[in-house]
């Protein structure tokens, strides 16, 4: 049977993680109070972080840098963002429309 938890993130009941993904503390909060798919969503947040800011998951203050988003994503509501990403979707999107309205 699924282990259930009350998602801080989502604010709804949803499957929780199978095993404690994250160390610490911090990975104690994770498992009891955020959902499988609420940590599916992070872990694409932090790979995007990781790829355009070129982290280095070797240097501890990097890894700190994408602890310190994690809390805040998970737990205080706020987004991750990078200066000038624009979504694959997005961008596509817009892409499509560019010229829609060119004059003839």
């Amino acid at each position: 049977m699924t282990r259930m938890v009350f998602c801080q993130y989502l604010q709804k009941e949803a499957p929780g993680l199978p095993m404690q993904f994250y160390p610490g503390e911090i990975g104690k909060r994770i498992f009891e109070n955020i959902s499988a798919e609420a940590w599916a969503i992070w872990l694409k947040k932090q790979t995007m972080l990781v790829n355009e800011h070129h982290y280095n998951l070797m240097n501890l203050e990097h890894r700190k840098i994408l602890e310190q988003a994690m809390e805040d994503f998970l737990f205080n509501g706020k987004d991750v963002t990078v200066q000038g990403y624009v979504a694959p979707e997005k961008k596509e999107q817009e892409e499509a429309g560019e010229g829609k309205y060119k004059a003839l």
